[in-house]
């Protein structure tokens, strides 16, 4: 389960800087978006869950469950924003891609406060710890995408 693979890896970080209550949070959103998909959980399941999980209390509580909530209560929308940028139905990807950019889709539609390449770079940093092999590459293709019509004013200032 992710749990254990989430957990497994935050004991191995790949950098000796420590994580970020935000980035914490985002890890715990991938993770309750997966339970979500794979075991149908309820949010308040999901959340009852993810705090009793060992490293839950350094995680941003606020903008976990914005996100998780955000994400769950606008699934719908979120994959119609996304799928003009896939080369193939949302549903053929891997659960840990879906989740990683229905997070990432969500912060670039509903929270314009956090910038669209820290939006990108988060994602693509959970791809590479939680994704395929070269999951990565194609979230930051989907995401760069996704930002040009999500935040197009951003993107032309950068």
């Amino acid at each position: 389960m992710i749990e254990k693979e989430i957990s497994a890896r935050k004991a191995a970080p790949r950098s000796g800087a420590p994580k970020n209550a935000r980035r914490r949070s985002r890890e715990f959103a991938l993770q309750g978006l997966y339970q979500w998909q794979l075991a149908a959980a309820g949010i308040s399941e999901i959340k009852q869950h993810l705090a009793t999980v060992t490293g839950f209390d350094r995680a941003d509580g606020e903008y976990f469950s914005a996100l998780l909530s955000g994400v769950i209560n606008h699934v719908a929308g979120l994959e119609e924003v996304l799928q003009p940028c896939l080369d193939r139905k949302f549903v053929e990807l891997s659960p840990i891609e879906r989740a990683i950019l229905l997070i990432a889709a969500f912060e670039l539609s509903n929270l314009p406060e956090v910038p669209y390449r820290v939006v990108i770079n988060e994602a693509v940093e959970l791809a590479k710890s939680y994704g395929g092999t070269d999951g990565h590459k194609y979230v930051n293709g989907v995401l760069d995408k996704l930002a040009a019509v999500a935040r197009p004013d951003e993107m032309r200032t950068r």
